[in-house]
């Protein structure tokens, strides 16, 4: 089995899921590569990792790999899908960070999951993205134009509302007083969108959802959309530039530039233990429908 190891941090959160990982795999014989300013990272501290020196590293991925692993809260696997891309290679999760709804694994787990990884008792879940073009092109956004959760525009250096003028394929819906508008996938679903009072959407569902940040009317409602929906947002405002975010990557637009999302031609494949499901997660996770009486 060829394995890519991701990570951002290693410290007291994370060293002993990384050590755990590590010897499991040199105990598995695993063809294991470490991303390499991990590697870096890691190399530079004291740690217990046997035969750490014969890792290899990777800075790219491709189609020979059979899973990566990452090892971090949800942020870092949102940063490892840009390793992954449209490779199709499955990604499983490591949770050191706070909620973990897509780093579902914790620490005293990690030799089992990867026992029932080598087993093959697993299931996929196939996870939509979305993709986005400006007009004019901002190379910022070009080299990687995806997101698995979601693509927001927000405002830059002011306290004043901007506009979000939004069409949906081609028609006008409305434009946006608001500090921004996010476009989220059902991944993304339980994360910025759900804290700006979006829905939650499973996600197998074929749908996005358009949430306004703090909006300043009150007709201003979350709206589910199929998601074979192309989006056009074109932002104004008081200020000369606005922001755009694909997942935790950010980068500047000039007002008036326009933003083309739509669903991506690509799936990220999530892998799920038998004993762990999207249902359980939200039980876990968020206390879903948490009541005593239950």
């Amino acid at each position: 089995m060829k394995v890519a190891i991701f990570g951002r941090f290693y410290n007291e959160t994370t060293s002993a899921s990384v050590e755990t990982l590590f010897n499991y795999l040199v105990k598995k014989d695993a063809d294991a590569y470490i991303e390499t300013e991990f590697y870096n990272l890691i190399n530079n501290e004291s740690h217990s990792i046997k035969n750490f020196e014969f890792f290899k590293t990777f800075d790219t991925l491709n189609t020979s790999f059979d899973l990566l692993v990452s090892v971090g809260g949800d942020g870092t696997i949102l940063r490892a899908i840009t390793f992954v891309k449209d490779l199709g290679i499955p990604i499983i999760g490591i949770n050191t960070g706070r909620l973990g709804f897509l780093a579902t694994i914790q620490v005293n787990g990690i030799e089992s999951a990867i026992q029932d990884i080598v087993d093959g008792k697993y299931k996929i879940s196939e996870r939509s993205l979305l993709s986005i073009e400006t007009t004019p092109e901002n190379n910022n956004v070009a080299s990687l134009n995806f997101a698995l959760n979601e693509i927001a525009v927000s405002r830059k250096n002011t306290t004043s509302m901007i506009t979000v003028e939004t069409h949906l394929d081609g028609e006008f819906l409305t434009s946006y007083w608001s500090d921004g508008l996010i476009v989220s996938t059902p991944t993304g679903s339980t994360g910025y969108s759900l804290s700006c009072g979006g829905p939650v959407i499973t996600p197998g569902t074929n749908s996005f959802v358009l949430t306004p940040i703090a909006p300043h009317n009150l007709s201003a409602r979350p709206l589910i959309i199929p998601d074979s929906t192309e989006i056009q947002l074109k932002v104004n405002g008081r200020e000369e530039n606005h922001l755009v975010s694909l997942d935790s990557r950010i980068a500047t637009l000039d007002n008036g530039t326009l933003i083309k999302i739509k669903k991506a031609d690509f799936k990220i494949k999530m892998i799920d233990l038998l004993n762990e499901s999207f249902l359980v997660t939200l039980r876990k996770k968020l206390l879903w429908g948490e009541d005593k009486r239950n």
